[in-house]
Order: structure tokens, then C-alpha cells, then sequence
């Protein structure tokens, strides 16, 4: 026979669980949510150009900026070379006119000795840092985006599944002590 658990030990175990559900559903929307509702995106810096700012592994969410409204000291996302996918996310340190008479920013990585050797044209540019996650973007870089959709579904699934266990067996412990009989009244 097992025995009950008192009320104390019941309440404790619901503030955990509870705990634990707040947290992950607030990092999914620090990670997914918030940035597909803002329009923004999430990167992974990769490297250590951005130290102590941004560590590698943490997770910058980048929302889009109309060029003119980039300033000093702003870190920004931009694309390595037009119209390709890598990109590089380094601190705004001036702005000049390149070759072509196109305004243009001059970047510099915060642990590097020197500015970047390319300037930065309008095109390149995929916006301003938002916010970051340190050590979130660890987790993002080990899965394809197919994978990341697998298991977010997974996660939400698996905390509404909890949920509602939580709920059921909330409302069952109400209705188990509404049916005992109250053992002070038979001591009268």
C-alpha cells in the first residue's frame, strides 16, 4: 500500500513542475516564438570575434533595421558577400562611401585588433542585434532547421501532454479528499 503524500509535499511538487514548464516555454519563446512574431531571426555566433559581448554558442536574434537607421556602435548581421548565406555579426565602428559613391559601415569584431578589411553596403546588411541567449545557440547549431521543427513540436506536445497530467491529477486528488470522511468530525 502507498502511502499519501501530504499536502506540503503535493504543493513542492507542483511548484517544480510548474517551475520546469515556465522555464522551457519561455525559452522556446526567447528562441522561436518571439523572433518569428517580431519578424526577426535567430543566428548562432560561431566564433570569438565578438568576445566577452557574444561568446560562441550564444544565440543573437537579429531584427531587420533600415540601413540609415544604423548606428556607431550598433552590432550588426550582415552577409559575408552578397547574396550568399554566410554572415558575420560584428560592432558598427564608422561609416564611409565605398568605391561605388553607396554609403557603407566600417565593422570591427570587439576582440579583433583591427576593422574588418571589406566594407559593409545596404544589401549585405540583415539587421541590428535584438537580444542575445548565451549557450542557446549551442543547442541551435547541432539541429537542421527540419530537426529544430521536430522538436519543438515534441516540446510543446510533451508540455501540454504534462499539463494535463498535472491538471487530472490535480482534479482527482480534489475529488479523492472531497470522498474521505473527515476524521476530525468522528472524534467528537
Amino acid at each position: 500500500m502507498q502511502k499519501p503524500m501530504s499536502r506540503s509535499t503535493s504543493l513542492i511538487r507542483q511548484a517544480v513542475a510548474w517551475s520546469v514548464i515556465l522555464c522551457a516555454v519561455g525559452l522556446l519563446a526567447v528562441c522561436v516564438v518571439v523572433p518569428r512574431l517580431a519578424g526577426a531571426t535567430p543566428y548562432t555566433i560561431l566564433t570569438g570575434s565578438m568576445r566577452p559581448t557574444f561568446p560562441p554558442g550564444t544565440l543573437v536574434v537579429v531584427k531587420p533595421t533600415p540601413f540609415d537607421q544604423i548606428d556607431i556602435g550598433d552590432a550588426v548581421t550582415f552577409q559575408l558577400k552578397s547574396g550568399r548565406p554566410d554572415v558575420v555579426t560584428h560592432r558598427v565602428i564608422g561609416q564611409t562611401v565605398d568605391a561605388n559613391g553607396r554609403p557603407a559601415l566600417i565593422t570591427q569584431g570587439d576582440n579583433n585588433p583591427s576593422p574588418d578589411a571589406k566594407h559593409v553596403i545596404e544589401k549585405q546588411v540583415k539587421g541590428t542585434v535584438w537580444y542575445s541567449a548565451p549557450h542557446l545557440g549551442r543547442v541551435s547549431s547541432l539541429l537542421s532547421s527540419a530537426q529544430r521543427h521536430l522538436v519543438l513540436s515534441a516540446v510543446v506536445i510533451g508540455l501540454l501532454g504534462y499539463a494535463a497530467f498535472m491538471f487530472i491529477g490535480a482534479a482527482r486528488d480534489r475529488t479523492m479528499s472531497r470522498r474521505r470522511p473527515d476524521h476530525r468530525q468522528e472524534a467528537r
